[in-house]
């Protein structure tokens, strides 16, 4: 884990070897201090050397003008390496996320995600700049202060260092407990993000079904695990700091005495005396230096354990010898394929079908039944078990992710529109076509004259997830997304089974359009809109039942006959 997380100090090396080499002045710069006072006091003033004084006074300026200098280089630059770090950081596991398969994000909330992107990125970052800057301060103070300060009187000093096991053992027997608890501070903070963005996107529903006091419910229930976990971490953290303060404390009492009798005794005079009492000083600052690097150590390692706890996730591989796909015809095959979401929910079981390419084949039948899931399988959003699919005869393994889901498009019921413009959201099923090419694929998805209407045209800002839009206009930009792309194949999940007639109507009219000349997959609900279907197959969690076209299926009177009955005949 460390060598990775010193893996993204190599893009930064420049600024964090600068930083380390200005940490290190300033360090030394702290030591001059303490050693000019002692000669002032031992030599300078008793012998009336006011001229040697006046000099070292202004050298000792001239380094303290030269250290305001490099901790402005550390704190400005030192801060900048770590956003760095941090941006590159997420620019690794956003890339990344984007390479997981759908079941990842099945697995996993929303909300616990951003905060691992959001809130854990952002204390690795600060122990990205400080951790090391006060490590290495901290170590060339202690072995400088404990240099002067044996120059000045050795058996003093070893006292005075004796104290460092004791902070040692402190640290060690708080280290675990520590990691521990801010792991768990995490995992709740991320249970808290999730709960919270899960509720402001449903803020609507909620509203509509007076759900205010349901929602308080579950966001107390997680706010008050995230309190127990802080509790729980600063409990630890409290331990820690309060037991090496008492004991830096106590060290204080100890040189303070020991320094006394040695100056009674006449071991050390005056200016040794003061001098040794201002290392002192310098000498506790590296020791608070690493108890708050115990503390940010702990605080970044754990959201480091979870940054690469994602980045090790098993992403979308295509087979070694896979390729682009080109010139698709379009036919598609299913022979004995068989899945399931996990060892106990088995969705599809050998299930062989052929789509001859253009035509159009709904998969109708009870909820459950597998027909959604068989759709997300041509794309290979899932994995199969057992079986294959294939494309133009050829198994779609043999292809490359990105070449196969550029030949498919997809209209689902529940749309997705991104935060941004009309435009945007048009122009995301091709990013380098041109404006006129996105105004085409409008007019053909019966959207185009609507967006003429509004004050803004097609830079008209649609709130987050389309809010400001209706079912139906969402629903025909998502269209409009896929006439842009022009794909060879088309997966049609439902597109119309929550619009009212006369918008399902219009929608209707462009998906024949869209349909025109691609090989079409339907699922669907509303048995109306499939009539004209070249193939209807019934799918049910027992597998296909019946196949045949919308007249054919009629005169068998089975399960295809009972539903449209249902939906048609009171």
């Amino acid at each position: 884990m460390l060598k990775r997380f010193i893996s993204y100090y190599k893009p930064v090396r420049i600024i964090f070897i600068t930083d380390m080499i200005c940490a290190f002045a300033v360090a030394v710069c702290d030591l001059f201090y303490p050693m000019i006072t002692r000669n002032i006091i031992n030599n300078y003033v008793p012998n009336q050397q006011f001229q040697l004084m006046t000099k070292w006074l202004i050298v000792l300026a001239a380094i303290y003008i030269l250290k305001f200098g490099l901790n402005y280089y550390i704190t400005y630059y030192g801060h900048i390496m770590g956003v760095k770090m941090q941006a590159n950081m997420r620019k690794d596991i956003f890339e990344h996320l984007q390479d997981l398969p759908f079941v990842f994000f099945d697995e996993n909330k929303t909300g616990s995600l951003s905060s691992r992107i959001i809130n854990d990125l952002m204390d690795i970052s600060e122990l990205a700049h400080h951790g090391p800057e006060d490590l290495f301060i901290s170590v060339v103070l202690l072995i400088g202060s404990f240099i002067m300060l044996s120059l000045i009187n050795l058996p003093l000093s070893l006292i005075v260092f004796s104290v460092i096991p004791l902070l040692i053992i402190v640290a060690m027997k708080l280290r675990i407990k520590m990691e521990d608890a801010f792991m768990e501070t995490r995992v709740t903070i991320g249970e808290v993000n999730a709960t919270i963005e899960n509720s402001i996107s449903g803020i609507r529903v909620s509203k509509a079904f007076s759900n205010k006091e349901n929602e308080l419910e579950k966001f107390n229930k997680n706010n008050s695990k995230f309190q127990e976990a802080r509790r729980k971490a600063y409990k630890v953290m409290a331990e820690f700091h309060v037991g090496s303060t008492f004991i830096m404390d106590i060290l204080n009492i100890v040189v303070l005495s020991a320094g006394a009798v040695f100056f009674f005794l006449g071991i050390i005079n005056f200016g040794d005396f003061a001098a040794f009492l201002l290392y002192i000083g310098i000498f506790l600052n590296p020791i608070k230096k690493l108890v708050n690097f115990v503390e940010q150590y702990q605080s970044g390692k754990s959201g480091f354990k979870r940054f690469i706890e994602i980045m090790d996730k098993e992403i979308e591989k295509d087979e070694p010898d896979a390729e682009d796909i080109y010139n698709v015809k379009g036919k598609i095959s299913f022979k004995d394929v068989s899945f399931a979401y996990d060892d106990n929910t088995q969705v599809l079981k050998d299930i062989t079908f052929d789509i001859e390419a253009g035509k159009t084949v709904a998969f109708v039948g009870p909820s459950g039944g597998g027909k959604t899931t068989l759709c997300h399988l041509i794309p290979r959003f899932y994995e199969i078990e057992d079986g294959s699919i294939s494309i133009d005869n050829i198994d779609i393994r043999k292809f490359t992710r990105r070449s196969l889901r550029k030949n498919i498009g997809i209209v689902q019921q529940e749309v997705f529109l991104f935060t941004g413009t009309i435009f945007d959201n048009i122009q995301c099923g091709k990013f380098d076509a041109s404006r006129e090419e996105v105004y085409e694929a409008a007019k053909n998805a019966n959207i185009h004259d609507f967006i003429m209407s509004l004050p803004e045209g097609y830079d008209t800002y649609i709130g987050e997830r389309g809010v400001k839009l209706s079912g139906g206009q969402k629903q025909r930009i998502s269209i409009a997304r896929v006439f842009l792309k022009n794909p060879p194949i088309l997966i049609l999940d439902e597109a119309t089974s929550a619009l009212d007639n006369a918008t399902e109507l219009l929608i209707q009219k462009a998906l024949e359009k869209l349909s025109k000349g691609r090989t079409t997959v339907v699922v669907a609900h509303r048995l109306s809109t499939i009539k004209n279907a070249d193939e209807i197959i019934i799918l049910t969690d027992q597998g296909i039942q019946e196949k045949g076209r919308h007249h054919e299926l009629l005169k068998k009177k089975g399960i295809y006959s009972d539903l449209y009955k249902a939906q048609f005949i009171s």
